[in-house]
Order: structure tokens, then C-alpha cells, then sequence
């Protein structure tokens, strides 16, 4: 560890500064994502670690306040790194000015085992409060993204796109979804409002996917529909009915080889986008994506993403 002398006492573990800097927040807006909503993340993530105001007791007894050190955030495994800017957003609420970030790679960027992604300088105990906050977002972030990378690269060559779902975290879906344009991948509706998406049980409370579809039209004209489907019936009918996006749940290859036949077939040159749904894997990806789908829609991106191994080392 490198030891300096120090820059001011904020940093004891009593207290940070709780902001963000305009340059981090408009940083995260040009991501697409809220600044204050990150910031409420953030502070709720630290009183999980520091509840009612209290200390770090383990790094207040043990470091000197005046002690400063520098860390590497380094990647102990392959794969594509996401939410390193939410990780200095962490650093900067604890410490404010007193800490330093540089050679932050971009979100995005493919890393090898033993890459340094970002480094950080500051007084140490400020740095070992905020360390495993920080951790938790990037290496969850970096989680979605590698696996995310991974369909992509799986897609590669083919016109299908891997596309995420709402089954995402209570609370961190424009994160999850913004690791998932990290790892290159698209995302499809963020909220129940912004797309109608007639599921099974919609579909038995209408009466039929047609019915279903002509109910939505008719409630909410202009909003995009998606209809899902369990048989070629139901897509000739759907397709015959002018919809403009079906989901194809739970087919086989031999299935939506004919349902994209069909489209072909029927659409009278509209632009009918289907989606492929349903228990889908990564070996299954080139099979899936050569029937001709344009999407394939993937929940495991989010909702059981095994995190991504990064680590904080002082040096």
C-alpha cells in the first residue's frame, strides 16, 4: 500500500458527502438512466452496510484515518464489464472530492482475466466502505452483460437478435436492461405501459387471440401489440388480422421454420416481426435464430445471471 499524507478527515466513516458529481450524472443520463434514481440505489445500498449513521467498525479500528492507498479493480475472469461508472458513482457519495478514478474502462468493453477495468485513490478506510457496494453493482451489471455477449456472439451472422424480458430484479431494471445493451443485446418493453403484450391468460379472458388483439386497438390506438401463440392456427389468424409482432411460445425449430414460412407468405409486404420464447438455451441459439425469427427473447439475461468476477486489490 502506498501511504500519503492526507487530504482532508471527511472520510473517517462516520459520514460521506452522499452526491453525485454533474459530470457522473450526466454520465448517467447519456446511458439512459435516472441520476436520482441511481443516487436512492446507492444510498439504500450503503444503510444496508451502514445502518442509522453508523461506522465501518472494522476499518476505523484498524486504519489510521490519515491513511491513503490506491486499488485496482481488476476482472478475475473473461468476459464484458458493465456498471464501472455506477461503481465511481459509489466511491464519489462516500467520499466525495477526496477520491480520484482513472483508467476506468468504458461499459461495454471486453476484458480478459487479469484486466485492469478501473483504479482507485482516496483515503483507505473510505475506500474499504465503499468497496463491496461497489462490487455488488459492477460485478452484477458485468454479470448481464457477459452473459448477454454470449448470445450475441452465438446470433453472430444470423438476422435474429437476443432481446431481454421484464423478469428482471424488483427495482434495478433500467440497470439490468442497461447491461444488456452493454453486452449488445436489445431490449424489449420496459414497463406494462409502453407496449401491450397479450399473454396466455389474456388471451382466455378475451376469448381468442384475435378478440384480444381487437380489444387493445380498440382500448389504446397506436400502442404497439404483441401477441403471443401456441399453434400455426392461432399465427395465420393473428397474421390475417394485421398484427404486427407475435410471439412464438414454446415451438420447435420444425415449428417456426413454417411460422416464419407463413408470415412470408401472408404478410402482403407488412413488416411482421416474430419472437421465439420459452425454455430457449445458448446451444440452442443458431438452431432457433435459423428459422428465420427476428428475436429471441431470453429471461435468464436477468433473472439468473451468475454475477461476474471482479475484485478490489490496494496496492
Amino acid at each position: 500500500m502506498t501511504v500519503t499524507q492526507p487530504s482532508q478527515s471527511a472520510s473517517s466513516g462516520s459520514r460521506f458527502p452522499g452526491t453525485l458529481p454533474a459530470r457522473l450524472a450526466d454520465e448517467l443520463t447519456a446511458a439512459g438512466l435516472e441520476p436520482d434514481a441511481v443516487l436512492a440505489m446507492i444510498l439504500g445500498a450503503l444503510a444496508e452496510d451502514l445502518p442509522d449513521g453508523g461506522l465501518d467498525a472494522t476499518s476505523v479500528a484498524t486504519i489510521p484515518a490519515e491513511q491513503q492507498g490506491t486499488a485496482g479493480f481488476n476482472a478475475r475472469e473473461p468476459g464484458v464489464v458493465a456498471g464501472l461508472g455506477l461503481a465511481e458513482a459509489v466511491f464519489a457519495v462516500v467520499m466525495g472530492d477526496e477520491v480520484r478514478v482513472t483508467d476506468r474502462l468504458p461499459d461495454g468493453t471486453r476484458v480478459a482475466a487479469g484486466d485492469r477495468v478501473m483504479t482507485v485513490s482516496g483515503p483507505v478506510r473510505g475506500l474499504l466502505t465503499a468497496e463491496r457496494t461497489a462490487l455488488n453493482f459492477a460485478s452484477h451489471l458485468s454479470g448481464v452483460a457477459t452473459a448477454t455477449s454470449r448470445w450475441v456472439e452465438a446470433l453472430e451472422g444470423t438476422a435474429a437478435r437476443v432481446l431481454d424480458t421484464r423478469k428482471t430484479l424488483p427495482g434495478w431494471r433500467a440497470l439490468q436492461k442497461y447491461a444488456v445493451r452493454c453486452g449488445g443485446g436489445v431490449n424489449h418493453r420496459f414497463s406494462l405501459v409502453d407496449m401491450a403484450m397479450v399473454k396466455d391468460n389474456h388471451v382466455v379472458a378475451a376469448g381468442g387471440v384475435v378478440p384480444a388483439l381487437e380489444a387493445v386497438r380498440s382500448a389504446f390506438p397506436g400502442l404497439p401489440v404483441e401477441v403471443e401463440v401456441t399453434d400455426l392456427d392461432e399465427l395465420v389468424a393473428l397474421l390475417d388480422a394485421g398484427c404486427d409482432r407475435i410471439l412464438l411460445d414454446n415451438m420447435d425449430a420444425a415449428t417456426m421454420t413454417e411460422a416464419v414460412r407463413l408470415r412470408d407468405e401472408r404478410a402482403d409486404g407488412r413488416r411482421v416481426e416474430l419472437e421465439a420464447s420459452g425454455g430457449l438455451t445458448l446451444d440452442r441459439a443458431r438452431e432457433v435464430a435459423a428459422t428465420g425469427v427476428d428475436y429471441i427473447s431470453v429471461g435468464a439475461l436477468t433473472h439468473s445471471v451468475t454475477v461476474f468476477d471482479l475484485g478490489m486489490d490496494l496496492t
